[in-house]
């Protein structure tokens, strides 16, 4: 693409004709610029590194999960190739044999012949790497495996090699070398793996699975090589790009570096023949920086809705034009905008796009004098424009809108523009516009200019995108340090239109939470379903005994007597105790769709904020029964780890006191280094701050009544209680036995990982803690597994019902 607009010269008409002489060849351009780095490493090979891992982990457990069905292919392919000829077979097999070397050769010694001996040293290094690694797993790790378990379970039994030595290192080797815009040699050197591969095939010394990991495991091994060493730059250098400036019709004769870091795309200042100054600003697109970001891309265009960022690759021809598309509507739109004079790819690794220099600053460099009412409104005028022409400009920062001497407002950086926008995305260019401009000049500013250009009408419909994922990443650390701009900005907006307001738009598909919950539920059902598969339901109830569950029952329901004494306890306010202990029980229901202590948090403060306790006092009361129970815990933990340790029983190994003080100073030890970081000091802080914001004087005034406080203790210590009874009830209706301190560790420790799970109800971590903290105190598994599936069935999944019926309960008169 070649694309040139030359710079407007003036014309006299009334000089003299000359007749041209012979020219005199013109001097080379000076280039100011840093030398370029010998050696890079691009984010492209790190990410088909990893992706090349990924597959291989998919290859071993798709082949250790549907073995017949690795077995059906290879017999398929066995039957297929029995009727073939041999004779095409034998030719096959020779031609693959000689070719699968002779190629990958024959294309280094182009690349030497053509000064590119560090690329093919590094892909070598790459080769010999995996030859080394192949031979080890063939001839060391697989024999001694036993039982042939990595045929059997990884490589799908069929006997073969795990790895194919012949064709790994050469899928390595061509990995690491680079063949991206040889079409000849790739179809050439793939087409000798692939007969190298069919070969392995009917000859039965490699089996599918196997050459699917070979293929994957040469190409992690080239790449991560390639990523470690680092690549050849292949980046053109500055008199490259004066070069290819001049080929397209303009006279550059000294050309300025402006970026400095190597890794920011660069940029350059052209003056050009018979001009003074810096004519031209040059930005430069080359092809290894095209896949930065690639993975917060993915993320953003899997996380967020179609209508939000849809590019996440994008290759340096598609960037090209759709930059030089951005620049030319939106000079046609009438918006202010550096005139694009030229755009051309230069070599196969780079491009460029030529634009007439503005002498100006952008509006991150401007002083917060300057940034004056008439600057804003003619911000809001240039963005009007752009509207009406419906383009998205998509990163209206502080740095994409440049301010040349007379005030005026330049509009910048629209290689990730979009023309013929919808309609959400021109309100997200105008939402990211108003928090730009209300973190430069105030919200009030920037709203009153905006409604004074573009109406009231469109602020309004901008607010219920006003939230910090609608925002660009640096505006987003910039809100984070100013937290009340985007709450200023809606204020402002809803004094103009009062009637207009509206809920937030819904711009994501899912929250990271979701994940983590998707993640950790299928771990959870990943330890509890093999464990009640394990077991005899049957013979279960036939051996529990009955007298024990009954009292496991009992301690159950004592433990919502106990939740709501502790409560109580830090609530000045005067609460119905029955109505209290519901809504404990209606919580247990909504523990099944949120962590347990979200959940019952949640709930209360709901129920004290229905019961007539103000908003604050409410979070301020369940705020300090919830850190009562922590210190609570925390503190019997400790003295029970103590008295285990040194009770010189059998269960001595599960919490001796040498090991509690060790964890406690490691935890300690953790923590300190931690908040040293002084990003982590504030994160805390402020979580600190936001969650237990006026506790101290709850606690304060509790401590002032003596049957508050023995209400709210009394509450910690039976809950404490009611919950080892049931545990230790739901053991001995097994048979299973063990010392009260010991069981009083074990369900404290279990308790902890199960509140900070992210699984509803902590499923998963609990029943794993207990089962194995049970087992390390001396019971035998089946005892154990069977007293902790009561435990859970008695604690977590038995009050689904009830909670559920008092959740409506609850509902119907309001109280939640």
């Amino acid at each position: 693409m070649e694309r040139v607009r030359r710079p407007d010269r003036p014309s006299n008409p009334t000089a003299p004709e000359t007749v041209p002489g012979p020219a005199a060849p013109a001097p080379a351009p000076r280039v100011d610029e840093p030398k370029l780095p010998e050696r890079i490493r691009r984010p492209a090979d790190a990410i088909r590194f990893a992706a090349s891992l990924i597959g291989l982990a998919g290859v071993m457990l798709l082949v250790s999960i549907a073995q017949q069905t690795a077995h059906g292919i290879e017999t398929d392919i066995a039957a297929g190739t029995a009727h073939a000829p041999r004779l095409l077979l034998t030719l096959a097999t020779l031609c693959s044999s000689f070719g699968v070397l002779a190629v990958p050769v024959a294309f280094a010694v182009e690349r030497v012949l053509r000064r590119d001996g560090v690329r093919v040293a590094i892909a070598l290094l790459a080769a010999v790497i995996t030859l080394g690694l192949t031979i080890v797993l063939d001839d060391f790790v697989a024999p001694a495996a036993p039982g042939g378990v990595l045929d059997s379970l990884i490589w799908g039994g069929a006997g073969s090699q795990p790895v194919h030595t012949d064709i790994a290192p050469v899928i390595a080797f061509v990995s690491a070398v680079g063949m991206a815009g040889r079409g000849r040699w790739q179809i050439a050197t793939w087409s000798m793996i692939g007969l190298a591969a069919l070969t392995g095939l009917t000859a039965s010394y490699a089996s599918v699975a196997a050459l699917a990991a070979t293929y994957f495991l040469g190409r992690a091994i080239g790449y991560g090589t390639l990523y470690a060493v680092g690549a050849p730059n292949p980046r053109p250098s500055g008199a490259t790009v004066v070069a290819a400036l001049a080929r397209i019709g303009l006279r550059p004769v000294r050309a300025r570096r402006i970026s400095a870091d190597d890794e920011d795309p660069r940029r350059y200042g052209v003056a050009l023949a018979d001009d003074e100054g810096w004519r031209l600003d040059v930005h430069v697109l080359d092809r290894d920086t095209q896949s930065a970001g690639l993975l917060r891309r993915v993320w953003r265009l899997v996380r967020f809705r179609d209508t939000v960022p849809r590019r996440a690759v994008r290759s340096l021809r598609r960037s090209l034009e759709q930059e030089s598309l951005m620049a030319y509507a939106v000079h046609a739109s009438g918006a202010r905008t550096q005139r694009l004079l030229g755009a051309c790819e230069v070599g196969t690794e780079a491009a460029l796009l030529a634009y007439e220099h503005v002498p100006a600053r952008s509006l991150r460099e401007l002083p917060g004098e300057d940034v004056t009412d008439a600057l804003l409104d003619d911000a809001w005028r240039q963005f009007a424009k752009l509207q009406a022409a419906r383009l998205a400009h998509r990163r209206l920062e502080d740095d994409a809108l440049l301010v040349d001497e007379a005030g005026r407002v330049w509009l910048r950086h629209l290689d990730v523009g979009e023309t013929a926008a919808g309609d959400l995305a021109l309100r997200l260019d105008l939402a990211q516009l108003l928090a730009t401009l209300a973190l430069r000049a105030g919200p009030e500013r920037a709203v009153a200019t905006a409604a004074a250009v573009l109406g009231e009408a469109p602020l309004a419909a901008a607010v219920p995108l006003l939230q910090g994922v609608a925002l660009s990443r640096g505006t987003r650390a910039a809100l984070r340090r100013e937290r009340d701009v985007l709450a200023r900005i809606r204020e402002q907006i809803l004094r103009l239109e009062p009637e207009n307001e509206a809920p937030p738009v819904r711009l994501e598909r899912f929250r990271p939470r979701t994940i983590v919950t998707i993640v950790a539920a299928s771990i959870a059902a990943y330890i509890v379903i093999p464990q009640v598969s394990s077991i005899n339901l049957m013979h279960l109830v036939s051996t529990a005994q009955w007298g024990w569950v009954l009292v496991g029952l009992a301690a159950s329901a004592g433990t919502y007597l106990a939740s709501a004494l502790l409560l109580l306890g830090f609530v000045p306010e005067r609460l119905p105790l029955g109505r209290t202990v519901i809504v404990q029980v209606a919580a247990s229901f909504v523990k099944l769709v949120a962590p347990s202590a979200v959940s019952a948090v949640a709930v209360n403060t709901r129920y004290l904020q229905r019961s007539g306790v103000r908003p604050g006092a409410a979070v301020t009361s369940v705020g300090a029964s919830q850190l009562t129970a922590v210190f609570s815990h925390v503190l019997l933990l400790v003295v029970f780890g103590f008295v285990t340790g040194s009770a010189g029983n059998a269960t001595r190994d599960l919490a001796p006191s040498r090991l509690i003080v060790v964890v406690l100073l490691a935890v300690a030890a953790v923590a300190a280094a931690a908040l040293t970081i002084p990003r982590v000091r504030r994160l805390v802080t402020a979580r600190l701050r936001a969650m237990f914001s006026g506790v101290v004087p709850r606690l304060v005034d509790v401590l002032q009544s003596p049957r508050k406080l023995s209400t709210g203790l009394g509450g910690t210590l039976l809950m404490t209680v009611t919950f080892v009874t049931c545990l230790d009830a739901s053991v001995r209706a097994f048979g299973g036995a063990l010392p009260w301190t010991t069981m009083v560790v074990v369900y404290l420790t279990a308790n902890a990982l199960g509140n900070a799970a992210p699984t509803p109800g902590g499923l998963g971590a609990v029943e794993g803690a207990l089962t194995l903290a049970l087992t390390i105190s001396g019971l035998s598994a089946e005892t154990a597994t069977s007293g902790v599936l009561l435990f859970r069935l008695l604690t977590l999944w038995l009050p689904v019902l009830p909670g559920w019926a008092a959740f409506a309960y609850l509902q119907r008169k309001e109280a939640i």
